[in-house]
């Protein structure tokens, strides 16, 4: 019994084949390079966060420009959160309710048409209204030329809420500019809408300048946990390594 007993350590101590060592240093050398690479990617995207919030921040408080014209819609992404005044008609007959969480509860988003003086459509989140209001506005309804200020903002596509637009049913879950456009018939339409800004309606509803303003930042917290786990990964290596390299001289030293 003691005889065995003191092989089976022995056995337990026996270094790995090389080729064995060899494939582990491989995988785990790719696994380092990934993470690593996954924290540097992190990073990048820490300072594109930091840039565009300092954008917005910078636009939400300058003074307002021209809604962009047909001439400046191809590069109507670099616009979004840009401070913009309208002045025309608002189509009122044509407008959307879409469907909205917000700060005040569930309700609906107000999407107007508006003619500008300069001859395009721009669709118009004039605020929201709760599920009883929806239909009780007519105090809110100006027929004549109207001049707002608010935020440009980029089409949302396809649905929200986990559901997708049902434009036959007229059924709207985001504020697809595009799909409401078509449904409404508006013609020379912007491809962008305006959040419009928090002057009060009257009647009190719709309630506009509830646009979100807050961006999630953890780009640092996640670049800091793919570079610890490369170094963990790492450093687990290494002392596997030194622990066969000194297995392995010291089966050597005693043959």
């Amino acid at each position: 019994m003691s005889e065995q007993a003191s092989r089976k350590p022995a056995a337990a101590r026996t270094p790995r084949p090389l080729w064995v060592l060899s494939i582990a240093c491989v995988v785990a050398l790719a696994c380092v390079a990934g993470l690593a690479g996954l924290g540097i990617w992190q990073m990048q995207r820490l300072g594109w966060k930091q840039a565009l919030i300092q954008r917005v921040e910078t636009r939400i408080r300058a003074e307002p420009v021209p809604a962009p014209g047909p001439a400046h819609w191809g590069s109507i992404g670099e616009d979004e959160y840009l401070r913009v005044r309208l002045a025309g008609r608002f189509l009122h007959d044509r407008e959307t309710l879409v469907q909205a969480v917000t700060e005040r509860g569930g309700g609906f988003w107000v999407l107007t048409p508006l003619v500008s003086e300069a001859g395009f459509t721009v669709l118009v989140n004039r605020g929201f209204v709760p599920p009883e209001r929806r239909g009780s506005r007519a105090d809110a309804r100006p027929s004549g030329p109207v001049t707002l200020t608010g935020l440009l903002r980029l089409s949302e596509p396809g649905g929200g809420f986990l559901r997708e637009n049902a434009p036959a049913q007229d059924r709207w879950y985001s504020r697809d500019v595009a799909a409401t456009a078509q449904t409404r018939g508006l013609e020379n339409a912007a491809p962008y809408f305006v959040d419009a800004d928090a002057t009060p309606n009257p009647g009190g509803f719709p309630v506009g300048g509830l646009t979100v303003l807050r961006f999630a930042n953890n780009h640092l917290v996640y670049a800091l946990t793919w570079f610890a786990l490369a170094l963990m990964l790492a450093c687990a290596m290494i002392f596997v390594l030194r622990c066969e390299y000194r297995l392995r001289h010291g089966t050597e030293r005693q043959h």
